[in-house]
């Protein structure tokens, strides 16, 4: 099957390259951008003798003519307007960014500043957490890929939340971000000078992957949920761990919580369950598609703590992005993803 890719200057496309290139199924058949023309290798040189094709400029109806997927790793707004121009056109779309996430028009227009893409194509959109929503995604002809940040968090929280076992107005998120998570495109708080031997805060409660985690929460709960999501830049270049704090609505100790993941999440290649007592780094997922659990109850508070790691480029948006592609094309889930992470 035939891949085009919109969007290969960035990290997230740049990973898409990586794993599409060794796909068994998928032949990567262009890719565009929306910058002047060039050779691939010059954009990153990393590629050189191995992936040699010319960027070119996008033209969606020659696309959709020739590709059967396209993978639109464009920020949003620009993400908007593509999917909008292949929305009448044979072809399945895999949106990276948030332009398709939010179900309510409003919202997004509050939290990503700009106006959102039209009703009839929110209506259509699949959200494609792989783990939750797989029936869907099979089916699915626009598919909205999660963000990084919440597909930690929901992944972390869904097997309690599925349950009814936690109290949603307890639910506290505190996660950090490798400095890949900002993009390529450079700034005054990604310079080495300003991150190296540093960790700080950022968008305090003002995060625009806020309301993408309450959506997904509040359809678990059957009601509205609300948390509080803090976001963190850390100095490595790759992984998310987000750390989350919930009130349990009935006692239930470590293990018994640590069966419930397991049993939930049996079955899904790419979520591992650490035993009682272990907890994931980021380090342990890195270059991979995994997402990695660990969790403790405590009793003295009535507290569990859920830790969850991924890579942000990987299961946090391209793996994920072709994982989903797979699902898509009843394929098997993992592959071209079956990658051991990189470590150390």
């Amino acid at each position: 099957m035939k891949a085009a890719i919109i969007g290969t200057t960035g990290y997230g496309g740049g990973e898409l390259i990586r794993i599409l290139a060794n796909h068994p199924f998928f032949d990567i058949h262009s890719i565009h951008t929306t910058r002047d023309e060039k050779s691939l290798s010059d954009e990153y040189p990393h590629l050189t003798g191995i992936f040699e094709k010319v960027l070119t400029k996008i033209d969606t109806e020659k696309i959709a003519e020739e590709a059967d997927v396209v993978f639109l790793a464009t920020p949003s707004k620009v993400s908007g307007k593509l999917v909008d121009s292949f929305f009448r056109e044979d072809i399945k779309v895999i949106d990276l960014s948030g332009d398709m996430r939010l179900k309510e028009p409003d919202s997004y227009k509050a939290w990503y500043g700009h106006e959102p893409v039209g009703d009839s194509i929110l209506a259509e959109a699949v959200y494609g957490l792989s783990e939750w929503n797989r029936e869907e995604i099979k089916s699915a002809r626009l598919l909205a890929n999660p963000g990084c940040y919440p597909t930690a968090a929901l992944l972390g929280l869904a097997p309690l939340m599925a349950e009814k076992l936690v109290d949603p107005g307890s639910i506290i998120i505190d996660a950090k971000s490798g400095v890949s998570g900002a993009g390529r495109s450079p700034s005054m708080g990604t310079l080495y000078a300003e991150l190296n031997e540093n960790f700080k805060i950022y968008k305090v409660n003002e995060h625009q992957h806020i309301p993408e985690i309450e959506q997904q929460l509040s359809l678990w709960n059957g009601e509205d949920v609300k948390v509080t999501f803090s976001t963190h830049l850390i100095p490595v270049t790759r992984g998310i761990m987000a750390t989350m704090y919930v009130k349990l609505q009935e006692e239930l100790d470590t293990l018994r919580l640590i069966d419930l993941y397991e049993e939930t999440y049996n079955g899904h290649p790419f979520i591992r369950v650490r035993k009682n007592g272990v907890f994931p780094s980021v380090k342990e997922v890195k270059g991979s598609n995994f997402c990695d659990i660990g969790l403790h109850a405590d009793k003295r508070t009535g507290r569990v703590t859920i830790v969850s790691v991924i890579d942000n480029l990987m299961k946090g948006a391209a793996g994920q992005a072709v994982q989903n592609a797979n699902i898509m094309y009843g394929l098997e889930e993992t592959a071209g993803l079956e990658m051991i992470p990189l470590y150390p």
